[in-house]
């Protein structure tokens, strides 16, 4: 789990219910079913219109994916890599079949399966670089849909309110009324200001920010399995993939 998706949620709210609690607020003052349905059915009936549903009914996973998500970090899959070509160099690239089932980054084993069954440099690359496209293009449909959401929020609300607005001055027979109703009506947007910015504009930025992070991975993968397979010195590849991990956390190999 992502601990810092869950406090980051868990404190925007309890700021928000605190500050309304410490004013002297009402909870229930807050709650408005009307408004609720206007900002949060409009969004999914904006994003239905915007995306196939297929893409739609993935938003549960898509959100799941902020919480929970497990990226290796860098220096460990270099130092994996790394570890496969002293073996390829020492014992040749059959010798990687035996290590196979050491590698949990299925990525990586379906380049070195590749290397090792003689597959021709032009076609492993080719091949490798077309499942990173494929997963950059389903990572940003899912950034794209909560981008939507939190684009769509706030204009919802301020839908809601005018709603509201409209129906309070249509009916000023009770002065005494006018006060409920417009808090009644500014409700909208407020849960389209809070949805949008407590929740799918940070979710589509983690998911962005998790997104980097693989595809990095997934270059490095590249890289390192190319360099493996034309036979490349240990220390060289070890050298060139820790250009993409800061100075602070790059591998050194002192065996290398």
């Amino acid at each position: 789990m992502d601990i810092a998706s869950v406090i980051g949620v868990v404190v925007s709210f309890a700021l928000i219910i605190g500050s309304i609690v410490v004013g002297g607020g009402s909870l229930g003052a807050f709650f408005d079913a009307p408004s609720v349905l206007v900002v949060f059915g409009g969004c999914i009936a904006a994003a239905l219109m915007c995306f196939p549903l297929s893409t739609f009914l993935g938003v549960f996973g898509v959100t799941k994916k902020v919480f929970f998500w497990k990226v290796e970090p860098l220096s460990d899959v270099i130092s994996q890599i790394v570890s496969l070509a002293e073996v390829a160099r020492r014992d040749g690239l059959l010798a990687l079949e035996s290590r196979m089932g050491e590698i949990d980054n299925p990525f990586i084993t379906m380049g070195v399966q590749m290397a090792v069954d003689g597959t021709r440099p032009e076609v492993m690359e080719d091949i490798l670089r077309t499942e990173l496209d494929a997963v950059a293009t389903r990572h940003r449909d899912g950034k794209a849909l909560m981008d939507c959401m939190g684009r769509f929020a706030p204009a919802f609300g301020m839908i809601g309110t005018l709603m509201g607005l409209v129906i309070m001055l249509g009916d000023m027979s009770d002065p005494s009324k006018i006060g409920a109703g417009m808090a009644v009506a500014l409700l909208t947007t407020l849960y389209g200001a809070v949805a949008s910015n407590c929740a799918f504009l940070p979710f589509a930025e983690k998911l962005g920010y998790t997104n980097r992070q693989e595809l990095m991975i997934m270059e490095i993968a590249i890289r390192g399995i190319m360099a493996i397979q034309s036979g490349e010195n240990p220390r060289i590849i070890e050298q060139k993939l820790n250009t993409f991990v800061p100075p602070k956390q790059r591998v050194i190999d002192q065996a290398a």
